[in-house]
């Protein structure tokens, strides 16, 4: 999941269901729903641009597949973008994009393009297509541990392929186990512990945590869905400045603190007006503060984080730590709505942020996780998604 173009914001992809929170749900559709899929995105200017998508279809490593298009796509793999429409009554001008990514013959992973002209990409997003082959038994386990059961949440999971025919399973079939359908701290690699030939059955047991992720907390939260009065989380707004500028309450370190219970969205985001109406077009940008109390410096720098910087440690969402005030600081433009994130701090390259140090671990937390199964059969050129299951942990419904 990548944005290539500064211009491109707010980008949401989903699966459209018709009900009032769809955009909560992740990118995946069974095989012969795919059309389902939905991608919104703004771009900012006074000057509508047109698009073009495709699709790539990838291995499990997320390496482009050696397939032809017309082994996956009953079409021509080229997409005009014609949904967009214009922000209307908002300080900062857009245009909002929608489209809907194609019908797919195959199951696996799917990158959606979205090209300007000349074919330069502008935002990219993984697609899972899945097709049950296998009953997936993924539930929450226990952590046999010390100090860890108190922070960690573990997934016990198994494979049962008595009704499909896999040769060579222990080696060629492969997992990947996300949280909250993220991506940066996804674990991959994962293999079978036990091989039940007899039952046809995969048993994955671990006992050093390969299947066990930091609980973490909830997700603290801003609304900024009215420009005219302070939401949850806001410190301040000034509707005369334009943009419109928002000021965050102050937060604090919850590395030492209790778990506190609350509803969250893990992560998620979603795009409103309280005054005009409909997220899509009505919703202004603001420029929005973000501001945490730290005694002392991190052990490295320090971001905002969360769905709306597509989980990665952008420059934009960085913060700058400000000695005598003991106070970390740091603004983007953000659209109108309800935000869930939390801090991260960077660690050493190629490894996942650290949302431990600011924000603590606690096994209670809500949060969602989903397994995929991937499968290449003998003769093929490609990794199938021959299962998919996911839990809740620690539901409250």
């Amino acid at each position: 999941n990548y944005t290539y173009d500064p211009a491109v914001r707010s980008v949401q992809c989903y699966v459209a269901t018709g009900q009032q929170n769809q955009v909560f749900q992740p990118p995946v559709a069974a095989l012969g729903q795919s059309a389902a899929i939905t991608l919104e995105f703004d771009v900012l200017g006074e000057q509508s641009q047109r698009y073009t998508s495709r699709l790539i279809h990838c291995d499990v490593d997320w390496q482009p597949s050696v397939l032809t298009d017309m082994q996956f796509l009953n079409e021509i793999n080229e997409f005009l973008v014609t949904d967009y429409r214009v922000g209307t009554g908002t300080k900062v001008p857009y245009f909002h994009y929608r489209l809907r990514a194609p019908q797919v013959k195959l199951s696996g992973n799917y990158l959606l393009v979205v090209q300007s002209q000349g074919g330069v990409p502008v935002v990219s997003r993984r697609l899972l297509v899945y097709e049950n082959q296998v009953q997936v038994g993924l539930k929450p386990g226990i952590v046999i541990g010390g100090q860890e059961r108190f922070t960690l949440q573990q997934l016990d999971f198994g494979i049962s392929y008595a009704s499909v025919n896999l040769v060579n399973p222990a080696a060629e079939v492969k997992v990947v186990l996300r949280q909250n359908f993220r991506w940066d701290n996804a674990k991959y690699n994962l293999r079978p512990t036990f091989v039940r030939d007899a039952e046809r059955r995969l048993e994955y047991q671990y006992f050093n945590f390969e299947n066990a992720f930091p609980g973490l907390s909830e997700y603290r939260y801003f609304d900024t869905r009215s420009v005219q009065a302070v939401g949850l989380g806001v410190l301040h707004v000034d509707p005369r400045a334009n943009p419109t500028t928002v000021e965050l309450q102050p937060e604090t370190s919850r590395a030492t603190l209790a778990y506190n219970q609350y509803q969250d969205a893990n992560g998620q985001r979603v795009f409103e007006s309280r005054e005009y109406g409909n997220g899509d077009v009505n919703a202004d940008y603001a420029d929005v503060t973000f501001q945490l109390k730290a005694a002392q410096p991190a052990p490295g720098p320090v971001f905002a984080f969360g769905a709306f910087s597509d989980w990665q440690l952008k420059d934009e969402f960085r913060l700058a730590y400000d000695e005598t005030r003991q106070l970390y600081t740091g603004h983007a433009l953000l659209k109108q709505g309800y935000y869930n994130y939390d801090f991260a701090v960077a660690g050493a390259r190629g490894t996942a942020p650290n949302e431990t140090y600011f924000e603590g671990s606690h096994y209670e937390t809500e949060n969602q996780y989903d397994l995929l199964v991937y499968y290449r059969p003998p003769g093929t050129r490609t990794d199938l998604l021959i299962g998919y299951q996911t839990v809740d942990m620690n539901s409250r419904l």
